[in-house]
């Protein structure tokens, strides 16, 4: 007889892909540890955390906390005999800012954000809201849409390519299909799992495919410099110093694909759960003007972004349990973001909830770069469908979700 889910989770929690109950909804599996082994030790070899001031506390902590060792992490994942920069996605994914640690982290970060400047996201807004309405225009007439990759990849991967200085008529459906394709199956590299030999080897070409592309952006760039995002990445200075054209690869890759599995899941999973609460719905049309604090709901109660890892510098304690130096702990964000202890009735949906905020974007220096550009595209997007379709039609049934670590749909139907 197959072992029940709850003494699964409690015994050995994995968020694994192919637990389809873990799937279909974790939150269940997410209060359980939450309430009765919130610092839990999976048998998988590594630390489970679920409540808010104990996941809070770990992505704040650069002191004790970090990503530590790339290599003997992942092959902590694949055994130690796995040649981990033989593998062209992780090769990348080590060289992510996002994945350093202080000093490399602190100096890679300080470029970053000299090119994406507050800025220039917030003057970002016209052309987000052009790029929204012209994705929309191209659909409405024909009454229904699938909406995940006809919008919701769609538009973060417009708005990066509109901000690289990609222009429209070469950002075509087939070339946003493409690059939507490349980080998708690139990105499975940052689950942290081990993964069949036919998922790396797709990993490695789509991440090859992803360089190609981008250092093309840049040799383009310095021939033709503009007043984008590209070209700022390449002026960028540190004490005289630069992104090398590397860095600024790896950059450009991290940037789109955060756009993509952040505001692509954040619209997909936000449209899902308005209809499956209508009445929020209907106060979103009524008021588009909450479409600000919808986006922070959504962000909230279905996460795009369901866990983050660190690993422990120092022996450290943490809800009465010894965090030994060297251990690896995954951090549950969407377990934090429903903790009773901090958010008022946290498995009700309200786009009009006020107070802590979520740790869906982390927190400290690891704190998502592109969070700002996140929450305006959603904000627009979201803003815009309420008023631009008020009566939608959302296939609400029986979604299919793709993963349990990027938490997004494969497909959502929606008409009008």
């Amino acid at each position: 007889m197959a072992e029940a889910a709850p003494e699964r989770w409690l015994r050995d929690f994995a968020m694994d892909p192919n637990d389809p109950e873990l799937l279909a909804d974790p939150y269940p599996a997410f209060a359980l540890l939450r309430e009765q082994d919130p610092v839990h030790w999976s048998g998988h070899g590594y630390w489970v955390v679920t409540r808010y001031d104990d996941v809070r506390a770990i992505v704040m902590d650069r002191q004790n906390f970090g990503q530590g060792d790339f290599e003997r992490n992942i092959r902590l994942l694949y055994g130690e005999d796995f040649d981990v920069f033989a593998h062209p996605a992780y090769r990348w994914l080590a060289d992510v800012f996002v994945f350093q640690d202080p000093p490399k982290h602190t100096r890679l970060r300080g470029l970053v954000t000299q090119a994406l400047t507050a800025r220039r996201v917030q003057s970002m807004r016209p052309r987000i809201q052009e790029i929204t309405d012209r994705l929309l225009d191209k659909v409405i007439a024909g009454g229904r849409m699938e909406f995940i990759h006809d919008f919701a990849y769609k538009l973060p991967t417009a708005v990066m390519c509109d901000m690289l200085g990609i222009d429209a008529d070469e950002a075509d459906d087939d070339l946003l299909a493409a690059l939507n394709k490349a980080i998708q199956d690139s990105f499975l590299v940052l689950e942290m799992r081990p993964l069949p030999a036919d998922e790396l080897k797709l990993a490695n070409d789509q991440i090859l495919f992803l360089e190609r592309f981008f250092k093309a952006v840049f040799d383009r760039r310095r021939r033709e410099p503009r007043d984008d995002l590209a070209t700022a990445l390449l002026n960028a200075r540190d004490g005289g110093s630069g992104l090398s054209e590397w860095e600024m690869t790896t950059v450009a890759i991290a940037l789109f694909g955060a756009g993509f599995e952040t505001t692509a899941h954040m619209l997909g999973n936000g449209l899902l759960t308005l209809h499956r609460h209508p009445e929020q719905w209907q106060r979103l049309v009524d008021d588009p003007a909450l479409a600000a604090s919808a986006a922070e709901e959504i962000l909230r109660f279905e996460s795009s972004l369901t866990m983050t890892y660190r690993t422990a510098f120092a022996d450290t304690l943490l809800g009465g349990h010894r965090i030994a130096a060297g251990q690896r702990v995954m951090a549950m964000l969407g377990a934090a973001n429903r903790d009773p202890r901090v958010f008022a009735d946290p498995d009700v949906f309200d786009i009009t909830r006020d107070g802590p905020r979520h740790l869906t974007f982390g927190g400290g220096i690891h704190f998502c770069v592109g969070a700002e550009l996140a929450r305006i595209e959603g904000a627009i997007g979201l803003a815009t469908l309420a008023r631009r379709l008020p009566k939608m039609r959302v296939d609400a049934r029986a979604p299919h979700w793709r993963g349990v670590h990027f938490r997004g749909l494969i497909e959502l139907q929606i008409g009008w």
